[in-house]
């Protein structure tokens, strides 16, 4: 199939996801009038988290402009695959929605906690400490599978990696404001798949 189709699509799906995130941020910030700090993630992670985004979102650009400048990282699949990175897309955009929306204006870029937040365990957080993080791996995979792009794929594991590193500080940031209320939570949450029994 021509990949005009699946350029459009990437291009809606982009755009949808962006328009949530970018108003929730925005929002978050505007309500509680503090702006975060990234050096508390520690330059290591701060570095190859926002550099391992920028080559995936580069790239996804760049199929979305023209996929000939990807081609070198093309792989063929079925056309069923790419139809399934169509569905992730749409499904990150819908969990997207779903988490910023239960996540009001607690939604920081950094391992730092607002002043005034308070735990969120409804929604997806019921079952899951980050869902924020398994959103972005859904679209980003979706996006290489809708691409045909081991490069896409590669860079969002990557991301994914160092985001489990991350949650490490994060979490450690979050006993430190809700105390044993967020240990009692953890017993109950999965870090990014629900607990099993």
């Amino acid at each position: 199939m021509n990949d005009n189709i699946f350029r459009i699509l990437a291009v809606v799906i982009f755009i949808v996801g962006a328009v949530i995130s970018g108003y929730h941020r925005r929002k978050a910030d505007r309500e509680t009038g503090e702006q975060a700090s990234l050096k508390e993630e520690g330059w290591l992670i701060f570095i190859s988290l926002r550099l391992f985004g920028l080559f995936g979102w580069l790239a996804v650009f760049a199929f979305m402009l023209n996929p000939g400048w990807m081609a070198w990282s093309r792989i063929h699949l079925p056309e069923w695959a790419r139809w399934l990175g169509v569905v992730m897309g749409i499904l990150a955009d819908l969990m997207g929605y779903w988490v910023f929306s239960n996540l009001g204006t607690n939604v920081t870029p950094t391992v730092v906690t607002r002043t005034k937040a308070h735990l969120v365990a409804s929604g997806p957080y019921r079952w899951v400490r980050h869902p924020l993080y398994v959103m972005g791996l859904i679209g980003f995979i979706g996006f290489a599978l809708l691409a045909e792009n081991w490069f896409i794929a590669l860079t969002a594991v990557l991301v994914f990696v160092v985001l489990i590193v991350r949650t490490r500080k994060e979490e450690a940031k979050l006993i430190e404001k809700f105390g044993n209320e967020y240990r009692e939570y953890m017993k109950t949450t999965g870090r990014f798949l629900p607990k099993i029994g």
